[in-house]
């Protein structure tokens, strides 16, 4: 499931000026005629079940005759303005099959499904109620991850691609067990890599039904990636362990192949490894990332306690005390920026 099961709901932060003229300047914003709240007025819904039967937390939603063939329409385009350049020459060839809703999760989100009807190819976007903090975490992975990023903003919806991949929770139900040894290694090394981004990036909760991983065949063998799929607590929580993801009880059995396929040596050479990496990314995006993060101090992503919560255990983390003198989450993410590349800068 694409969305997370976060139970703990969160104050929506509005886009301010400074984030809309970052996302214009960057050709995050685009204009449609259908927003998230028209998406809402449906007449009704059905339960969408998983492959088990058990039910998935989505329900499809229907609208009246009328209404539909104007959002369908409307979707289309959105999809064509996500993949391509907007051009509506192929919305003959276009079926939106289903509009599901979410009815877990902070963001409830609806899921479009898009058919091309020549070869019955199909992908899936999402549409949201656009949230600041989700929008600064989707442009850090974009910035500061190995992945890119498609969304898209108009006034207060927010359209996301759909990350391809296999949700965490299922992966380790359905897939670890025919993974060989090797295999499990590789898995155990990308964790390692991806807890460190998710700590840096300050990207919260990420418990394995909030990431995927992504099988890739490279000659005789299989390749794993893990990437984010839930960015709502990007930069909220107080705790700085929400920030870590082998603290959570639901990454346990990650976190055990880590402890049992790598050695202490190995987890501090794959640690340094991306931290390296990430402080080239931030030097290449040096002038996109300045401008998020002017944007990012300007706007209050959290409540003052959780900020004060999270400076001072950053800065026992670190010692630098230049986190103590943060005011905001954006103020903590520039303090982390410039910790990284004071101390990282040289790390083969």
């Amino acid at each position: 499931m694409q969305e997370g099961k976060q139970q703990l709901k969160k104050e929506y932060y509005t886009i301010n000026a400074l984030l809309y003229k970052y996302l214009e300047k960057y050709n995050r914003t685009t204009k449609t005629n259908v927003f998230y709240d028209d998406l809402l007025r449906f007449q009704g819904s059905v339960v969408v079940y998983d492959k088990k039967g058990k039910d998935s937390l989505w329900v499809s939603v229907y609208y009246n005759e009328f209404e539909r063939a104007e959002i369908d329409k409307n979707l289309k385009k959105i999809y064509t303005l996500l993949h391509s350049d907007g051009n509506e020459s192929s919305f003959e060839f276009l079926n939106v099959d289903n509009i599901d809703f979410c009815t877990f999760g902070n963001s409830k989100p609806f899921r479009i499904k898009v058919r091309n009807i020549l070869n019955d190819n199909y992908t899936h976007f999402y549409i949201k109620k656009a949230d600041a903090s989700r929008i600064f975490g989707l442009e850090l992975e974009h910035i500061l991850s190995p992945n890119r990023i498609n969304y898209l903003v108009f006034k207060d919806t927010l359209i996301e691609e759909h990350i391809v991949g296999i949700p965490g929770d299922v992966f380790l139900e359905e897939n670890l067990k025919f993974c060989t040894e090797h295999e499990k290694a590789q898995i155990a090394k990308q964790f390692v890599k991806f807890n460190e981004r998710c700590m840096i990036g300050l990207l919260g909760d990420m418990r394995s039904y909030n990431f995927v991983i992504i099988p890739i065949y490279d000659f005789d063998q299989l390749v794993y990636k893990i990437r984010a799929i839930d960015f709502d607590q990007q930069c909220y929580e107080g705790s700085f362990k929400l920030y870590k993801p082998h603290l959570f009880k639901e990454n346990f059995l990650y976190n055990q192949l880590v402890q049992n396929k790598l050695n202490q040596n190995a987890i501090e050479q794959y640690q340094k490894e991306e931290r390296s990496v990430l402080v080239k990314r931030l030097t290449d995006a040096e002038t996109r990332l300045k401008g998020l993060l002017k944007a990012m101090k300007a706007t209050k992503l959290a409540p003052m306690e959780q900020v004060k919560q999270l400076r001072q255990e950053v800065y026992e983390f670190t010692l630098d005390l230049n986190f103590k003198k943060a005011n905001t989450m954006g103020e903590i993410i520039q303090a982390i920026v410039n910790y990284m590349k004071r101390n990282f800068k040289h790390i083969d």
